[in-house]
């Protein structure tokens, strides 16, 4: 008898510890992963000297926010296209750096779908994020831009033909083939844990599973953009393998297209290796 009560208490505290420690790491990543709100930005920038805005505006009846930094007009653009999930608080350690914001001006800005508190569905077309990121740039210098994606991100910098300073791609989804489907997403299909899923992360999964389709149409004619351009790839992506990086150099001629492998870098190599990712940026201004 004394042994059963035992066991049924144990089993009792056992499944309530789950419980807690389950809505203890929800919580957790559903705060660190959900998009910034305008205040908690800005207030990022309090310990730097930059003149930072960030403006509201309209794409085909879509709203988004850009996140902007103008230290001298002389001086080159760099615009940001983050990657899914993402949003254009990613890059805020990037352009607080003085070795970067001595040296350029920024734009940072929210895809459809991922804005904070945003109502939209994501938009599953390149062609759409193309010619959203062809309005950023539309009145700005073409020659002192270099565009920089990150993961997929980089498909819209790829598309975009428009002829720039340089184009920039941090560990680009641009092929179709063998695309990794994270766990994540099966709990996005099955309607049963759909519930689960935080609002930003729907967004996500929705956008990573029309990606594969999307991708076959734009891959054939990556060679078209005629931009420098420069990939940066961590040799131990499981999300987007190294290869990739390289086939997709096979596409362009040498002398305008180089590859920067880091080793032991993941997918995450925009977070885990800063200093390097900082260093190529650097020397993309040049």
């Amino acid at each position: 008898m004394f042994e059963s009560t035992f066991l049924s208490n144990f089993f009792k505290v056992f499944i309530t510890i789950l419980f807690v420690l389950f809505g203890l790491f929800y919580g957790l990543f559903y705060f660190f992963t959900s998009p910034k709100s305008d205040k908690k930005i800005l207030s990022e920038f309090k310990d730097v000297d930059l003149k930072t805005r960030i403006t509201h505006h309209d794409f085909n009846n879509f709203k988004y926010r850009k996140l902007i930094i103008i230290n001298d007009t002389l001086l080159p653009t760099i615009i940001f296209v983050h990657g899914t999930i993402g949003s254009c608080a990613d890059f805020i350690e990037y352009i607080k750096d003085s070795m970067v914001y001595s040296k350029a001006n920024f734009v940072s800005y929210d895809r459809v779908g991922y804005n904070y508190d945003d109502q939209n569905e994501v938009q599953e077309s390149i062609t759409f994020e193309r010619d959203m990121l062809q309005s950023i740039t539309k009145d700005l210098p073409k020659k002192k831009i270099v565009v920089f994606g990150y993961s997929c991100g980089g498909p819209i910098v790829l598309a975009d033909t428009t002829r720039y300073k340089k184009a920039v791609l941090l560990a680009p989804a641009v092929f179709s083939s063998k695309e990794v489907m994270p766990l994540l997403l099966s709990f996005y299909k099955w309607k049963a844990t759909r519930w689960l899923i935080p609002p930003i992360w729907k967004q996500a999964s929705k956008k990573k599973l029309s990606h594969q389709k999307d991708l076959s149409v734009f891959e054939k004619n990556w060679s078209q953009n005629k931009n420098d351009i420069l990939v940066v790839h961590g040799d131990k992506d499981e999300i987007i393998p190294f290869d990739k990086a390289t086939f997709l150099k096979t596409k362009f001629p040498k002398e305008k297209f180089d590859l920067v492998q880091v080793r032991t870098a993941g997918h995450g190599l925009i977070w885990s290796k800063y200093e390097f990712i900082l260093e190529q940026l650097i020397l993309s201004l040049n």
